[in-house]
């Protein structure tokens, strides 16, 4: 049994350093909160434009009456100092507000569409990572022979083609050309949605027993998958290879090589993991980047997602909605980055001790 650490002296912090770390991370984290919902708020209330004429039409906008009830209602009339205490106030109920667009509340609708984000992004990390680290390594593993020069070939092509492009010609090709992939959506018309619990259609589905729902959910999830896909695997591949580079330069490598260690107990043991760290955040933010909604490619493929949400709150200056976002968003960078500084602190022990 491990004997309790005793009392330091000088002043020295007691608990674990890792409590220690992750305790100040989730702290600033929530400053960070605090600081994202002022900068939200205010720069959507510069955002040049009437919010009001939006909302209302422009000959609505037009009687003095209608215009009174609305700003009353949206509490408009308010200096913005009260606005910003007021929204803050409401935040802590969990209420974003009323969206003029769709005239619901914001946080139903971004329940709605958060889900169907998560889902494409999920697919896309998940492989980007399973991909962009196997080619990255074989890359650093074949310097300069010809499949690390095709390698990267492929990484930076995969890099400059824009995403919204890519989207266009995978739809023209596989839907219109191939018919082997469907036209856009999260379900085919003739399918219902799983009852919900999770909101993702695909795990949705298998809970409630629906196997033909979950087939036509995950062929639905293909190609907007594949286009994220192909853009983060270029930029993993590229990173990775980097990282994997200057770990092989290290002393304790060529000591595993020097000791007879097989190259497979050499890549997951040493390699990989001294080349995780600077990996893990491109991974975070490629993953924060994607959760934030992809909006060109979710508007190809009419995929309901935050995205699509986005540019339909932003195109119709539907304050209540574009701040909604504004705060989900910061909050998924924050946790994304959250996540990764803890996996930091695991997998190094230098940085939770900094």
């Amino acid at each position: 049994m491990r004997a309790p650490s005793p009392a330091v002296p000088g002043g020295a912090r007691p608990g674990h350093p890792f409590a220690r770390y992750a305790a100040r991370r989730i702290l600033t984290s929530l400053l960070l909160m605090v600081g994202v919902t002022f900068v939200t708020f205010a720069l959507t209330n510069l955002v040049p434009g009437d919010p009001v004429a939006a909302a209302l039409g422009q000959r609505a906008a037009d009687d003095p009456a209608t215009v009174a009830r609305f700003t009353q209602e949206y509490g408009l009339d308010k200096p913005l100092p009260q606005q910003y205490v007021t929204y803050v106030g409401n935040l802590l109920h969990g209420d974003l507000g009323v969206s003029t667009t769709t005239h619901n509340s914001v946080t139903s609708d971004l329940r709605e569409a958060l889900p169907a984000t998560i889902e494409i992004a999920f697919g896309a990390i998940v492989l980007s990572v399973i991909i962009g680290v196997t080619l990255g390594t074989i890359a650093a593993y074949r310097r300069g022979r010809t499949a690390d020069h095709v390698l990267r070939l492929v990484s930076l092509a995969g890099l400059s083609v824009p995403t919204f492009w890519l989207a266009l010609v995978a739809y023209y090709v596989l839907y219109f050309k191939m018919h082997l992939a469907p036209s856009s959506g999260r379900l085919s018309a003739d399918f219902n949605a799983p009852p919900q619990v999770t909101g993702l259609y695909t795990v949705d589905s298998l809970l409630a027993g629906q196997l033909d729902t979950f087939l036509d959910a995950a062929w639905h999830l293909m190609l907007p998958v594949l286009v994220l896909t192909l853009y983060t695997v270029g930029l993993l591949t590229r990173f990775v290879r980097t990282a994997v580079l200057e770990v092989l330069d290290q002393d304790y490598v060529r000591a595993a090589r020097a000791k007879g260690l097989p190259t497979r107990t050499i890549v997951t043991s040493y390699v990989l993991r001294g080349a995780s760290i600077p990996v893990l955040t491109v991974v975070g933010l490629a993953f924060g980047s994607l959760l934030s909604g992809t909006v060109l490619v979710e508007s190809v493929f009419s995929w309901p997602g935050i995205g699509s949400y986005a540019y339909q709150a932003a195109s119709h200056l539907d304050l209540p909605g574009v701040m909604g976002v504004g705060l989900t968003i910061g909050l998924i960078y924050l946790l994304v980055n959250l996540a990764v500084d803890l996996l930091y602190g695991f997998l190094d022990p230098r940085v939770r001790l900094a």
